[in-house]
Parts: C-alpha cells; structure tokens; sequence
C-alpha cells in the first residue's frame, strides 16, 4: 500500500512538472557541430547539424542562459575543452560559459505573470542565432535575432579565435562594464548594436533588448545559425587558431 501511494506521489509531481514546464527547442543550422550548452537547466548537448534538443524549464526559472560553444573536444567521462563559450572544461554545464558566446537569457513566471527574455551579446559573439516564441502574441513577445557576420567584421581589439568579445571583457571598467552606476553606449558597443539592434549590445541596454511573453502558454525555441551560410565569410568551420582567423 505504502510503495502504491509512493508511486502515485512521484507520478503526480512528475505530472505536475512538466505540466507547467516550458520548453525550450535548441536547433543546430550550423554547417560545423555546436555543443549546446544550458544552465541551471539542461547542461550540455553536442548537436551535430540539424540536431535538436529539448529542454524543460520549470515556471520560475530565472537567470537561465543557452549558448553554444564551438570546436570542443571531450573525452568519454565528458571532460576536455572549447575555444568559444567553455565552462570549466566540461560537457555538462552547471555554470556560466566563458566569452565570447552569444547568449539567450530569460526568467519564467516573472512580474506580472510575463516571461523575460533576450539576445545578448555582453559577452560577446560567437554563433549568428534566433530566440523566438513558438506562439507570438503580439507586442513584445516575437522573434528576435542577431545574425550578422559580426565575427567577419570584428573590430582588431575585439576579435579572438573563434569570436568577437564585447568590449567589457577585453578593457573592463565602468565605461564598458556599468560596474559602479549608470552608463551608456559606446562607439565599441554600437558595433554590436548596429548589426544586431534586436540584442544587448552593453549591461544597461535594456529598453530596446528585453522582451516579454504571457507565462504558462508560450514555448520557446533558439536556432543556431538560422540562415545556414549566407556569406563567404561565414566559416564552414570554425577557425580553430589565431592565425586562421585573420585569414
């Protein structure tokens, strides 16, 4: 009777989980593998071309980020490397990647009963990518994308194997980093902002870069490299050293 009334309590939670979870699609349009990275949830996925992966947030779900991360090699035990958006030398992800790596964010279940979410680039570029609803409703909860050859025409301070860092990374401080108060953007964050006007181009880039969706009835899905190839300069694969990214 005991194990009977255990089972119908782990089904009811199971049940009730992923009845208010929300999903998350992560697709690989890339002509080069990416190994999708997730946190808190999810933790890591390689995802050859055209690979998928579901992923199932809770509602409440806050300060979540997907990324990909780029030319990773790791071993059966799920450990190694990765030029662009590593995190701590891991394949299963349980904190943040490092620069540059364009990232999707959001919050589940917030103010008002709205999901938050957006495109940043505050730690760079790495992977042209899509965030968008998968039922629209208007206002500001629709697609949004940053899909420039941002690493083809990355400024010389700023390009890095494999990338384009955001000017915080590479020279740090309040100018570029907002660390000690408010500030605004710079000729180095209009770069990204130009390009991808839909992203956060520097951490207070906030009213043309959050969007908003009503919780509990809007899924999500992130393509990497939306577009395929759609430049020369958009490498089949990604450069692997310094020398090759200035070719």
């Amino acid at each position: 009777m005991g194990y009977s009334r255990s089972s119908f309590v782990f089904f009811l939670l199971t049940f009730v989980t992923y009845t208010y979870a929300t999903s998350f699609e992560v697709r690989n349009n890339c002509p080069y593998t990416v190994w999708a990275a997730s946190t808190p949830i999810g933790g890591g996925r390689r995802l050859d071309r055209g690979q998928t992966w579901v992923i199932n947030a809770p509602r409440g779900t806050s300060m979540a980020r997907i990324w990909g991360r780029t030319n990773c090699n790791f071993d059966g035990a799920g450990r190694g490397s990765c030029q662009t958006g590593d995190c701590g030398g891991v394949l299963q992800c349980t904190g943040w990647g490092k620069p540059p790596n364009t990232l999707a964010e959001y919050a589940l279940n917030q103010f008002s009963n709205l999901d938050f979410w957006d495109i940043s680039l505050v730690d760079g570029f790495n992977i042209p990518m899509t965030f968008a609803p998968t039922n629209p409703s208007g206002g500001k909860c629709h697609s949004i994308q940053c899909t420039a050859n941002i690493n083809g025409e990355c400024p010389a301070a700023l390009r890095v194997p494999g990338g384009c860092n955001n000017p915080c990374t590479t020279f740090g401080g309040q100018q570029y980093c907002c660390t000690q108060g408010p500030c605004g953007p710079t000729e180095l964050s209009k770069f990204f902002k130009q390009r991808c006007p839909d992203a956060y181009s520097y951490p207070q880039d906030d009213p043309t870069s959050t969007f908003t969706c009503p919780s509990d009835s809007t899924n999500y899905r992130v393509v990497f490299c939306p577009n395929g190839v759609t430049s020369p300069n958009f490498p089949l694969e990604m450069p692997s050293s310094t020398d090759e990214v200035a070719k």
